[in-house]
């Protein structure tokens, strides 16, 4: 992707505005149709605004790390990823997975579970309730794994939290030491649970486990296959996989939260993907302006958050934890990874 320092950050944000014009326009317009008063109508306006809101913050970390995986994609992986890979975000996330949820937890059809979300949104909203157990031991588990495979590396060299991190990256060097503590982790928390919540959530945090390996090796295998043909084929079909399994595990907790602020499928898909929009454009910006070279603990902070987001998306299989507890946390880090950054950019440059 061509580099393109000029470009203002409006023109990055161009197409995130116009879908937050649109969606909320939608928005207001089905408030009008359920509810046919005003009030209902700027309910529904301010739930989707507010759901976008929440999504931007959650995905920080998000634009974050797919940066630093599209920046080593060829252009024509990386296009694909910000044309296909936001429309499977969009709707794939935000739409399907939780009608998916619904026609596995309660034995029905894709097109009974389309009805219910539109006619029972209660009784949609309880299923879905219900399957956050497994969804955040399974998306806990995958980030968890992402998160140390960033730190348990020991060709990393730049240091945020110099004393922590260069003694974890010395264990690189000992083979599966990151799934060994993931799954200790997972089985000391499942501990925490009784009967058959503890089963479910071993289960859950196994299969999120196995999927990250198998996205590792299907995207090693894919694009070694790439390689051998093509030698300007990095980064290919498998980091899309991998990108995609990413937004995913990181769309759980919000996709599981939106239904604590509206019951209705179709309000909660309009503000997430608006907010979609916006990781979309953030990630953008963050590869064509190389601001993850620019800022060197960026990714670190990035990082940080995930991991922190994954534990507690276990602790939530307990005790709920709001969202914007979650997303002011992981904004924060970065926050103060870049200040760090900008702090040490300017020791480098002798200014203090």
């Amino acid at each position: 992707m061509a580099m393109a320092p000029q470009k203002s950050m409006l023109a990055y944000l161009k197409w995130a505005i116009i879908s937050t014009v649109i969606g909320l326009a939608l928005g207001a317009a089905l408030g009008w149709q359920t509810e046919h008063t005003v009030a209902g109508m700027l309910k529904v306006f301010f739930i989707c605004a507010v759901l976008a809101v929440l999504e931007i913050s959650l995905s920080f970390d998000n634009a974050i790390v797919n940066a630093n995986k599209l920046k080593d994609m060829t252009p024509v992986w990386q296009q694909r990823f910000l044309t296909w890979g936001i429309l499977i975000a969009v709707f794939g996330m935000r739409i399907i997975f939780p009608l998916l949820i619904v026609v596995i937890a309660a034995n029905v059809g894709p097109w009974t579970a389309m009805v219910m979300a539109a006619s029972q949104p209660e009784e949609y909203a309880r299923i879905m309730h219900d399957a956050h157990l497994p969804i955040a031991a399974f998306g806990g588990t995958f980030l968890m794994m992402v998160a140390l495979g960033y730190f348990v590396d020991e060709e990393k060299d730049i240091h945020w939290i110099h004393w922590l991190e260069s003694r974890i990256s010395r264990y690189a060097s000992v083979k599966g030491i990151e799934i060994a503590f993931v799954l200790t982790v997972a089985l000391l928390f499942s501990r925490l649970l009784e009967g058959a919540d503890r089963d479910l959530f071993v289960y859950s945090a196994i299969y999120g486990l196995l999927t990250f390996l198998l996205v590792e090796v299907l995207g090693g295998f894919l694009d070694k296959s790439q390689e051998t043909a093509s030698a300007a084929a990095k980064g290919g079909l498998g980091a899309f996989l991998y990108l995609e399994v990413l937004d995913a595990s990181f769309s759980f907790d919000g996709v599981i939260g939106a239904f604590a602020l509206s019951q209705n499928l179709f309000v909660i898909a309009i503000g997430l993907g608006i907010g979609a929009m916006y990781v979309r454009s953030m990630t953008i910006m963050l590869v064509e302006k190389g601001t993850l070279a620019e800022y060197r603990f960026l990714e670190h902070g990035a990082f940080y958050a995930i991991l922190i987001l994954s534990v507690i998306m276990y602790f939530q299989t307990l005790v709920h934890i709001p969202e914007v507890i979650t997303g002011l946390g992981g904004a924060g880090l970065i926050g103060i990874a870049l200040w760090s950054s900008i702090r040490w950019n300017r020791r480098e440059a002798g200014t203090i």
